[in-house]
């Protein structure tokens, strides 16, 4: 019989991450079940690196550590060792970051972690030196680490199995335990621990979350560079962004409103956004956000344009457009497989240097750029100098304003934009001969929901029916790869599916259908945001529990089944699902969605008014419970191009199929209107249209949101309801919103 542990295997696999890995002479496994029956066949302890193809510091381990034949001797002698792509394993990487997070107080890429046979951590860190390097403090060695638990694994095992239990206690105490399923508090197994068993409470979040939120985040404002934090490296966090926007849009704060475009100018000015091909960079390295990690994100990428196109919507400033609409393009054009999906990730690397592919000197951008005084503009507008900002280089940065340039050159600010875009222009031609980043070409679920979301709202809100086309092929790949009408499928590549769908494949997926649903009013999408979630209560949703779990409840049994409840590089997927619990429950009134969310949010709400700041979609949703939800309803009555006639006359089965579009009369108001946390529903214009749609939806009547509520007088009508209440029909969005107190005529205006 074939020993697995006898040679590296991951040549068998598809993720790009792992074939990285695959001519190192660690003989690398893959998590599967002949590597964990190996393990404990063998008595091993287990070694489990976790990282992903972008991850600068994992090349920088893996040259270290995993191409040296002494390392690879230790590890294949004493170890069974193990790669994870935490791209494809989030419940993996939850598990085992948590306890990094507890023990270090820290956590990252790569994870390094020793477990017993049972899959019990004993051990954590994240990147270790080959050997003990006195630049970098106290980090042990990693070949002196292998070597230290290959000898106590056999001299002091009983130690080595006693703190694993009482680890993963701590991790099922944290993760998985909630009030309702009777978690007992354990004592925290090392330094920088968070307090086990900190979720739940009897107690409902009130209507004032949305506010804790927005103080939190005011408090941890940097209030000189933006962001959250004192220092560096910053993130964008836009979920505490978009809470800071919604506190000004229903309070009127203007710090609320100042803190959240200061960060976002500063994001958008900075290097973490790429000034030539558009797009964000993972994160800053630095407070002032100058220079990035280099690595681009598809959820970054995703996530960054919307709330950009909230800032757009609510003050009316266009520059944050132009940043959702050059982010959209570089996705179109770098991240879109020929079907329709989106890749993962590009490199921070490029020809063995990070960043090299992006940074300038004044020589480059002078030899791209024929016309001298605008290679002399764009050297001033990016901040390009001889010293650099970045090992002797420049990462292009705004360094000076329109109105400074066109004041020191003598040109009217017309003549230095134009003259700004024929750089750019040159400068992505001259880019496009480097050699470029590898890019990651695995397609994610989840990932692709977060782009579909803002996609079909991006096309809504900037007026391009481009971007909603994008997010329809999107969706439609993902339908077509990754789902087989009752489970998705965590990822495609290259025609290979792997992996059970998680909750937030789900969630976030259901949410970009639902997104496209309000855009397009095509009830297709409207009834797989549907299916998705009747999936979510019921493979995810844990009634004694009272929560949701990342796994679903039939899903690979690990040392602890893990939640999601924090925000993190992407949305808390619980969050996300509660919220479109809450949403979709008007649809489906039979489904009890609302009394789902509603027990997850009870569950969380000592973790939520305790730590408001890391549970952010959680709070949002909580906010939206407490405040009852609200919908716009519009009744198409055939204004919008090929709707209604296809959905007022012909069959049921052509009705069903028939989008019924948002009218054009009502898509300016909408776009130019901030309205956070409410759901546009258009609907066709009279219940005998709606027949068919009823039929798509498995309904036997209308649901209470669209009861009632036909086009009148013969023109397209909307209805802003609130708390189930409704204004009376209207013929335009402003006489509507203001039944609850807003108004259309202003972006974002609120009483």
């Amino acid at each position: 019989m074939d020993d697995p542990l006898s040679r590296n295997r991951l040549d068998g696999e598809e993720s790009p991450y792992l074939r990285q890995h695959a001519d190192n002479p660690v003989n690398w496994q893959p998590w599967d079940e002949a590597a964990l029956t190996a393990a404990q066949a063998t008595d091993r302890p287990i070694f489990l690196s976790i990282g992903y193809s972008a991850c600068h510091w994992c090349h920088v381990m893996a040259e270290e550590s995993f191409e040296d034949e002494d390392v690879a001797a230790v590890l294949n002698d004493s170890f069974v060792p193990i790669k994870v792509d935490r791209e494809e394993r989030p419940d993996l990487d939850r598990v085992y970051q948590t306890i990094c997070q507890l023990v270090t107080g820290g956590g990252g890429w790569p994870l390094s972690v020793w477990l017993t046979p049972e899959g019990k951590p004993f051990y954590v860190g994240t990147y270790f030196p080959k050997t003990e390097d006195p630049r970098r403090g106290n980090v042990p060695g990693f070949l002196d680490i292998c070597r230290s638990f290959a000898s106590s694994w056999e001299t002091d095992r009983e130690e080595i199995e006693n703190r694993a239990e009482q680890w993963t206690d701590a991790l099922r105490d944290e993760l998985e335990t909630t009030p309702s399923s009777g978690s007992d508090s354990k004592e925290s197994p090392g330094a920088g621990a968070g307090g086990p068993g900190t979720g739940g409470g009897s107690e409902a979040v009130d209507a004032d979350t949305l506010g804790a939120v927005a103080t939190s985040a005011l408090r941890a404002t940097d209030k000189e560079y933006g962001g959250f934090g004192s220092g560096g490296p910053k993130f964008p966090q836009p979920g505490r962004v978009e809470a800071l926007l919604r506190s000004h849009a229903e309070t009127g704060n203007e710090d609320a409103l100042s803190a959240a475009t200061t960060t976002l100018d500063a994001m958008a000015g900075g290097g973490m956004y790429d000034h030539v091909g558009g797009g964000f960079h993972r994160y800053a390295t630095d407070r002032e956000w100058t220079v990035p990690h280099f690595e681009k994100m598809l959820y970054d990428n995703a996530e960054l344009p919307r709330v950009y196109l909230s800032a757009y919507q609510l003050t009316g400033e266009e520059t944050y457009a132009t940043v959702a609409r050059e982010t959209f393009d570089f996705l179109q054009r770098e991240f879109r497989h020929a079907e329709g999906g989106f890749f993962s990730t590009f490199d921070a690397q490029s020809d063995g240097e990070e960043g090299k592919f992006y940074v300038w000197t004044p020589e480059a951008v002078d030899a791209a750029i024929d016309d001298e005084r605008t290679a002399e503009l764009a050297r001033e507008r990016f901040g390009v100098t001889e010293a650099g900002n970045f090992e002797g280089k420049t990462v292009l940065t705004i360094a000076a304003s329109i109105p400074d340039l066109a004041e020191r050159h003598d040109l009217s600010e017309s003549e230095v934009v134009d003259s700004l875009a024929e750089a750019r222009n040159a400068l992505f031609e001259a880019r496009e001969s480097r050699i470029r980043p590898g890019r990651d070409e695995k397609i994610l679920t989840s990932w692709n929901g977060l782009a579909i979301g803002s996609l079909a709202r991006g096309g809504l809100v900037l007026g391009d029916d481009t971007y909603t086309e994008l997010a329809e092929d999107a969706l439609a790949f993902v339908r077509e790869h990754l789902w087989d009408g009752e489970r998705l499928a965590r990822r495609y590549k290259d025609g290979d599916v792997k992996g059970e769908g998680y909750l937030d494949d789900y969630a976030f997926l259901a949410r970009g259908a639902f997104e496209l649903y309000q855009t397009t009013g095509d009830v297709s999408h409207l009834r797989f945001a549907l299916d998705l979630v009747r999936v979510v209560v019921e493979a995810f949703y844990d009634d004694d529990a009272e929560t949701l779990y990342l796994t679903a409840a039939d899903g690979e049994t690990l040392v602890t089944r893990p939640q999601e409840l924090t925000d993190q590089s992407t949305p808390s997927s619980a969050g996300v699902a509660a919220s479109l619990l809450l949403d979709l429950d008007a649809f489906a009134p039979e489904a009890a969605f609302a009394e789902v969310a509603g027990s997850v949010l009870d569950t969380h709400a000592d973790r939520i008014r305790g730590r408001p700041l890391e549970h952010v979609s959680l709070a949002l949703a909580a906010d939206k419970r407490a405040g009852g939800g609200s919908e716009i309803v519009i009744a198409d009555d055939g204004e919008a191009d090929g709707s209604g006639e296809g959905a007022a006359g012909g069959s049921d089965v052509e009705a069903a199929e028939a989008a019924v579009g948002v009218p054009d009369s009502f898509r300016e108001s909408l776009a130019s209107t901030y309205l956070p946390g409410v759901v546009i529903s258009p609907r066709p214009g009279t219940d005998d249209a709606l027949d068919g749609w009823l039929d798509a939806l498995d309904l036997d009547e209308a649901p209470p949101i669209w009861k009632g509520r036909e086009a009148r007088d013969g023109e397209s009508t909307v209805y802003a309801c609130e708390g189930r209440a409704c204004s009376p029909p209207a013929h335009s969005l402003s006489e509507a919103l203001a039944w609850f107190g807003r108004s259309a005529d202003e972006p974002g205006a609120a009483d």
